[in-house]
């Protein structure tokens, strides 16, 4: 069986850093730009062909996914599609980059907000850290008719982290709104005309109490008991 190696010049630069990854780094690892660029000092932009190996379902995280790194890393999470095999290194059309304009629709269409979690680009997250970096997502979506389509969406940094598998289901969330009330629907309505959910007060109570530590839940316990008393 024949070995393909990172070093074989005979490859494309895309290919060989494909092969650098899985020989050098290894899934899960952190490589620097430094690195990668010592590994390839003859090929101009070698970053370039590190990133396009995302359209071929290679996972590699940069500070925006995974606010651990420093600038100048990036995390190789996940193995993809061996694209130095023979006709495996041509992007699947449906992995085509963006254009900027088609990255500024979604971004208005969803009203420059994370989908996932709301939270709008420059935002600082409850827990600190970076402020929130807002970018276009593909996500699976299935459809009434029980197809499964990729839809583009707005999700922030660390939703894209977490959510690479996430998958919406219309027909339950249809179903869900089938068994709403009258009145529910309509609340429901209104939401979708303002495209937003302002928690009420009890809502938000009720967030904040789930964050506190143990003992200061049953501090809240025992006041909010003898507060009817």
């Amino acid at each position: 069986m024949s070995v393909w190696s990172w070093q074989d010049k005979k490859l494309g630069s895309k290919a060989r850093a494909a092969l650098w990854l899985v020989a050098e780094v290894g899934e899960g690892n952190v490589f620097t730009k430094g690195q990668l660029r010592a590994a390839f000092p003859e090929v101009a932009q070698i970053d370039r062909r590190v990133r396009d190996l995302r359209d071929h379902d290679w996972q590699i995280d940069t500070r925006r996914e995974d606010p651990s790194l420093n600038l100048d890393e990036q995390r190789f999470v996940k193995k993809g599609t061996d694209v130095w095999l023979p006709g495996q290194s041509k992007s699947p059309k449906e992995k085509g980059g963006l254009t900027a304009a088609q990255r500024t629709k979604v971004l208005m269409a969803d009203s420059f907000l994370c989908r996932s979690c709301g939270i709008g680009a420059g935002e600082a997250f409850m827990d600190g850290g970076q402020d929130a970096q807002l970018d276009v997502a593909r996500r699976q979506v299935v459809q009434p008719n029980g197809t499964v389509t990729t839809q583009l969406v707005t999700e922030c940094n660390r939703c894209r982290v977490g959510g690479r598998q996430r998958q919406a289901d219309l027909p339950r969330l249809l179903e869900g709104l089938g068994h709403l009330s009258k009145l529910e629907r309509a609340v429901f309505i209104g939401w979708l005309d303002a495209d937003r959910r302002d928690p009420s007060p009890l809502e938000r109570i009720w967030g904040e109490y789930r964050t506190l530590p143990e003992e200061s839940r049953k501090t809240v316990r025992d006041a909010v008991l003898g507060m009817d008393s």
